[in-house]
């Protein structure tokens, strides 16, 4: 068997490797190939793949000893195309050792430039360059970067700076001046021994063989693939550890030669705008890493004309034809030495939100890429830059400056929002009612709080992770929110707020001006500026019209053609008709959660609905119920005339009743006069009621079990509310959904309660409406026992914040602790609470899938959790052959374009793969022995069910539906 090539070489106009190799050779090494094949000068180097990486730390952090060789002759060939050799004391051929990842990971690794100096390579490189200060000035560069990088020399308190910058700052004051240009020889060389002796008084060598440098620097570079910061980065961006790092070992090219050099960095469009012009900053007689450290001003990139007017013009033509080449906008870097242009990378340019929507249409609609490839190139997550408030970002640096960043907690809820502060759900609301722009801060929000948290700008609170209440109500109501800020401590008393922060501890209190930026977590004191999004303008406030809009008309094509491309449709998790009416707005094709619990604390409702809960007997629960009856028939009316003719899931109560009731006397005493009970025995039902673990206890259809009433109500006031909007004509899809179901008997109770109440409606009423009763799978049995259970389910929706919870036996209240343990460890990498857990959690829901089906063919399978929202699970959603994903309102397009992108790249596979001779099927899937062949349905495992004749279904015959993933 052939060896697997390691080391990949580049330059002089041929390359090993190509852009197609991006995987093994990392996005930098991928693209110095490919511009090496297409002409683009490059300086030419070589490139050791990610599979190194892998083995490096396979090995316990050494190179392979077979690898040295490799090494030695890939350097070889890039000596003859330079013509220097490295540690040549006469004509020394200087390298840069970089990291480059599969996917572009900006100053999370490390690099090491002017490798190959030392004592004697110093003064053959100043007198070949004829610039001596040059040659000492890359010296103490190299020296620095080394002793940081490769030997780990950080400042020794956490107060001091880096020990190689308080040599420079010593030299400088010394002499007396502000910038690095003006030292001289002489004071470079001290510098350089005053660097050397810090490494040896640290017991530290730096190696005066360059080849021992070469070898060194390229495991410090797989190591910084472990580093706190990178580690950090591939957590937030969801990168897997296993992939690995290359390096790429690369010729130095000077641009800090003198006035004939120079250095930039260039974008080949606007990365904030998207406008199709070259954008960037250059440096004259500087290297690149002073453009990226900010060490001196930059110039833009339109002024470079003036300096090197032909450079100009090369860099012109390398701009079109790098992003002809590559369909899409390129970040590129570039070094002019001595009047030569070389350009030292491209990459794909990370860009906004707004500037990759823009690019990708502009460039579809000139014929540069398609329709298709346009909605592949935009990230999913993207879109919520065109949708969110912004802060004006010079007023927010010029707070920071002030010291009025405060705090930073969990970005739960993204955008901009300003407002006084109040710690009250029902003072949001008063403070709101008088005109007010307010933002709720509390320890933590609950259901409770649901009418201050409509009132208020947004939330802040102490606990909670990114499925806390508070995050999952503001996706939903497209609210602002900062959570799990752990710097806060709350006086409700006194009424104020304590954050303790490096400088000292500050106090606000209630009425103060506090800024929450939702995209990045910042606690900001005072109030900042806002405007809503031109999207949103168009789309929920009327403000604007499309044509005086392009960024909404960008937004609306992009969707527009994701839409004709996906499989899976898009739902809203709504409650309320204003909730309905943004999700037909954002595009969703129904509902597919209302949470009937956030009903009852509209005005009017707590009061009947705490009678309810409180009351000990049937006939005390029913007269409340009848009280209910219709302000839930008025809700439930708006939000079906709203979302007609889409489906409306309606769930039933889920929530244990304690959350509803109240815990202060004020609360207490209101509800004993409206029930003619005492304040004691108030006091005394509200403490019956009270569970240890509500989130498992008597809740969901537990409750509508032990109290028919209950759910007999909301279906009336369902089914009430189609039947007088069905007289109205207007064409209503009520779905009534029983949560928690573990056991098909219980589903069965429910379901009794519902068709007997419904068959009384439609009598009364005289005329019958299309529904659908199903359940939540999100209780791990429920998914086991689906088989069973989808005999008497027409749909089931996976509940999978209960789901993933009860799977993993974690609160997802409670969970911030035990994931920073986690993350810190090693032991997760991503939240499951944000993204779905494939091989847990998934694996319960391909089961579910497959199990239902293959009882009835035709199961409607959807999923409302919080995750419907995600792009990563919503491609594990139409992977699985889900019908449709529900979501926040304000996340719909974002699904809306995963939906498509998973398509997209299902049928790119389907097409590879039927281009390829079919491989052998494989015995096994997933650990288990597969039973026969995978049926139109989904493949059927064992199961002890028999599939019974199938039940009739309201809605006639559904679409066909592909298999569930293989």
């Amino acid at each position: 068997m052939a060896k697997a090539k390691r080391i990949y070489a580049f330059g002089g106009g041929k390359a090993d490797g190509s852009m197609e190799l991006k995987n093994l050779l990392g996005g930098k090494g991928a693209g110095l190939a490919e511009m090496s094949r297409i002409g683009i000068p490059v300086p030419p180097g070589f490139t050791i793949t990610t599979e190194v990486c892998t083995e490096f730390y396979r090995s316990g952090g050494k190179l392979p000893k077979s690898l040295v060789p490799e090494i030695r002759a890939a350097l070889a060939q890039t000596e003859k195309l330079v013509g220097r050799r490295l540690g040549d004391p006469k004509d020394p051929l200087l390298v840069s050792v970089r990291s480059g990842a599969r996917v572009s990971m900006p100053g999370m690794m490390d690099t090491v430039l002017n490798l190959g100096l030392n004592d004697r390579t110093v003064e053959g490189l100043a007198v070949r360059s004829r610039n001596p200060r040059f040659a000492w000035d890359s010296y103490r560069r190299f020296c620095a970067m080394f002793g940081d990088v490769v030997l780990g020399m950080k400042p020794e308190k956490k107060e001091d700076r880096d020990p190689f910058e308080q040599i420079l700052a010593w030299k400088k004051q010394s002499l007396g001046v502000k910038d690095d240009s003006e030292l001289g020889v002489e004071a470079l060389r001290e510098i350089v021994a005053a660097e050397k002796a810090e490494i040896a008084r640290r017991g530290k060598v730096l190696p005066e063989d360059p080849m021992a440098q070469l070898l060194a620097a390229v495991e410090a570079v797989f190591r910084s693939w472990d580093n706190e910061r990178a580690v950090a980065y591939r957590q937030l961006n969801g990168i897997p550890a296993e992939w690995g790092t290359a390096v790429t070992v690369q010729a130095m090219v000077f641009g800090n030669l003198g006035d004939d050099s120079g250095t930039g960095v260039a974008f080949t469009r606007d990365p904030a705008t998207g406008e199709n012009a070259f954008y960037g900053e250059f440096l004259v007689n500087a290297q690149g890493e002073d453009v990226v450290a900010g060490i001196r001003t930059p110039q833009k990139i339109a002024e470079l004309a003036a300096h090197f007017p032909d450079i100009a013009r090369q860099l012109e033509k390398v701009r079109a034809r790098l992003e002809r080449h590559y369909r899409d906008m390129q970040d590129i870097e570039f070094t002019i030495e001595a009047g030569k242009l070389y350009v030292l990378q491209t990459r794909s340019g990370k860009r906004t939100g707004i500037a990759a929507v823009r690019a990708a249409v502009e460039m579809a609609e000139a014929g540069l890429i398609k329709k298709d490839e346009a909605v592949l190139r935009v990230e999913p997550g993207a879109l919520d830059h065109l949708l969110r408030p912004v802060f004006d970002q010079h007023a927010k640096e010029k707070a920071v400056a002030e010291g009025r960043l405060l705090a930073k907690g969990l970005p739960a809820g993204p955008g901009a929002a300003r407002g006084r502060l109040v710690f009250f759900a029902d003072e949001a609301a008063a403070w709101k009612e008088r005109g007010e722009k307010v933002i709720l801060a509390r320890h933590e929000t609950s259901p409770e709080d649901i009418r201050g948290m409509a009132a208020a700008e947004g939330f802040l609170t102490a606990f909670g992770g990114m499925t806390s209440h508070a995050a999952l109500v503001a996706r939903q109501m497209g609210k602002v929110a900062v959570v799990g800020c752990g710097a806060l401590d709350f006086d409700y008393n006194a009424r104020q707020m304590t954050v303790a922060a490096a400088g000292g501890s500050r106090v606000l209190k209630e009425g103060d001006w506090l800024s929450l930026d939702g995209s990045t977590g910042e606690v900001i004191e005072g109030a900042l500026e806002t405007s809503p999004s031109e999207v949103v303008q168009v789309l929920l406030e009327r403000a604007r019209k499309p044509a005086d809009a392009p960024l909404y008309r960008d937004f609306a094509k992009l969707l527009g053609w994701a839409d004709q491309a996906r499989r899976l449709d898009v739902r809203a998790n709504a409650d309320q008709p204003d909730q309905a009416a943004v999700a037909v707005a954002f595009g969703a094709k129904g509902i597919g959660l209302c949470r009937t619990e956030h009903m009852f604390f509209g005005e009017g409702k707590i009061g009947p609905m705490r009678e309810m809960i409180v009351a000990e007997n049937e006939a005390e629960r029913r007269a409340a119920l009848a009280k209910l009856l219709p302000l839930q028939r008025a809700d439930f009316a708006g939000i079906l005339k709203a979302m007609a003719p889409n489906p409306v899931v309606v769930r039933t109560l889920d929530p244990p009743l304690h959350e509803f009731l109240p815990h202060d006397a004020e609360g207490m005493a209101e509800l004993a006069r409206a029930t003619g009970k005492t304040v004691d025995r108030i006091r005394e039902r509200v403490a019956e009621l009270r569970e240890s673990n509500p989130m498992i206890g008597h809740r969901g259809c537990r409750l509508g079990i032990s109290y028919p009433e209950i759910t007999e109500m909301q279906a009336r006031a369902i089914f009430e509310a189609a039947c007088d909007l069905a007289k109205e004509g207007v064409h209503v899809h009520p779905e009534v959904m029983i949560p928690l179901v573990g056991t098909r008997k219980e589903l069965d109770h429910q379901l009794e309660v519902v068709h007997a109440t419904a068959a009384k409606v439609f009598a009364e009423n005289g005329r019958k409406v299309r529904y659908e009763v199903g359940t939540m799978i999100e209780v791990p049995r429920g998914a086991l026992r689906a088989g069973d259970i989808a005999q008497s389910a027409q749909f089931f929706s996976f509940g999978t914040n209960d789901l993933t919870q009860m799977t993993y036996g974690i609160s997802r209240d409670d969970v911030g602790p035990v994931l920073a343990s986690y993350y810190a460890k090693g032991i997760y990498e991503v939240d499951p609470f944000v993204t779905i857990d494939r091989v847990g959690v998934g694996q319960l829901m391909e089961l579910a899938v497959e199990r239902g089906r293959a009882t009835r063919p035709d199961l409607e399978i959807g999923i409302c959790g919080e995750h419907g929202g995600d792009p990563a699970s919503v491609v594990f959603c139409h992977e699985l052959g889900l019908d449709y994903v529900s979501c926040s309102p304000w996340r719909i397009p974002i699904a809306r374009l995963a939906a498509a992108q998973a398509a997209l790249r299902e049928r790119a596979a389907r097409k590879a793969a039927e281009a390829r001779p079919a491989p052998r099927a494989p015995a096994h899937r997933n650990g288990a022995v597969v039973n026969g062949a995978r049926a139109a349905g989904g493949a059927r495992r064992n199961s002890a069910v028999a599939a019974p004749a199938k039940a009739p279904r309201a809605g006639g015959t559904k679409r066909a539906r592909p298999s569930p993933r293989a």
